[in-house]
């Protein structure tokens, strides 16, 4: 498909409205590159390497530097400081218990509602058997 001009500059150069994020809020996740500093942490030496290769940590914000990259706030634990990485500078991490929280919450979600849905039968049923003439 081709584009006019007028149209080829209204094309965003940036493509991540389009695409999800790779990563969410909470997940665990492992740096793949050293993290340097660029000027932005006034503590560290200039290009001083930050966080080594392997560190791991949690996503703890995702957000945009310059409304075009996307920005993941990593807290990297043993470390004891947050940092904001790049798609490309992180991988994802399985969590080694296995334990998925989405799905137990979701099945405690389903629990409570058979269980309300119950309660409010058998409400209504004890209603009727007493609303009726013996």
């Amino acid at each position: 498909m081709e584009f006019t001009h007028a149209q080829a500059n209204q094309i965003s150069a940036s493509t991540k409205d389009e695409i999800l994020p790779v990563f969410h809020l909470g997940q665990r996740v492992r740096i793949k590159k050293p993290i340097r500093n660029d000027g932005s942490n006034p503590f560290e030496a200039p290009d001083a390497i930050l966080v080594q290769p392997g560190a791991e940590g949690y996503v703890k914000h995702i957000g945009d530097w310059l409304q075009v990259i996307r920005i993941y706030e990593v807290h990297f634990i043993e470390e004891g400081h947050t940092y904001g990485c790049r798609e490309a500078e992180l991988e994802a991490i399985s969590d080694l218990d296995g334990y998925d929280e989405i799905e137990e919450e979701l099945k405690w979600l389903r629990e409570h509602r058979a269980s309300k849905a119950k309660a409010k039968e058998d409400l209504s049923a004890q209603s009727q058997k007493e609303g009726e003439p013996s």
